[in-house]
């Protein structure tokens, strides 16, 4: 399955959305006060999580784009940097879902009750269980710093497209 040549409106108006957003949400996790047993979430922490669930309703939606609109690889690019392409674009997605989801199931194991923006409730994923939330905060953690780490490596990867290589590859994601 070929696909197109450039991104079309909606994966770039996905992009830049979810692209936003964790400029957004990265601050706001670092930034909050921890939270600890029997303590309540305020406004930071559900802010916090309804950025989040906003980040992972994009993802899901940007990742279906994707796959029913492909993109072809630009056929310049030598095939070490094709392959790397494609690996680092499907580990953003796990990253993403991983680190969205892990936020969630560490909300649920702490027992806080957490909403979209005030607006909607969101499910419980597990019960109450303080070993489950501290363990599930660390990988949670991790996730955040890989998910960070990879971001970096594929802005790098698109800056030097614009600076060193000069093939015009980042047109493809940026607005006409």
């Amino acid at each position: 399955m070929t696909g197109q040549l450039h991104y079309g409106t909606p994966a770039k108006i996905f992009h830049w959305l979810i692209v936003g957003l964790l400029v957004v949400q990265y601050p706001i996790g670092w930034l909050m006060p921890d939270l600890h047993r029997g303590m309540t979430p305020g406004a930071g922490m559900t802010f916090h999580v309804s950025v989040g669930m906003t980040v992972l309703a994009l993802t899901a939606l940007r990742f279906f784009w994707r796959l029913t609109h492909p993109v072809a690889p630009e056929s310049s690019l030598p095939a070490w940097q094709r392959v790397s392409s494609e690996a680092i674009h499907w580990l953003l997605y796990a990253l993403v879902f991983a680190t969205t989801i892990s936020g969630w199931l560490f909300a649920s194991f702490r027992g806080w009750s957490v909403s979209l923006f005030y607006l909607v409730p969101l499910p419980m994923l597990a019960s109450d269980n303080a070993a489950a939330g501290r363990t599930i905060d660390g990988l949670h953690q991790a996730m955040e710093l890989a998910l960070v780490v990879t971001i970096g490596i594929h802005v790098a990867a698109g800056l030097a497209h614009i600076f060193i290589y000069r093939d015009r590859v980042m047109q493809r994601m940026l607005p006409r």
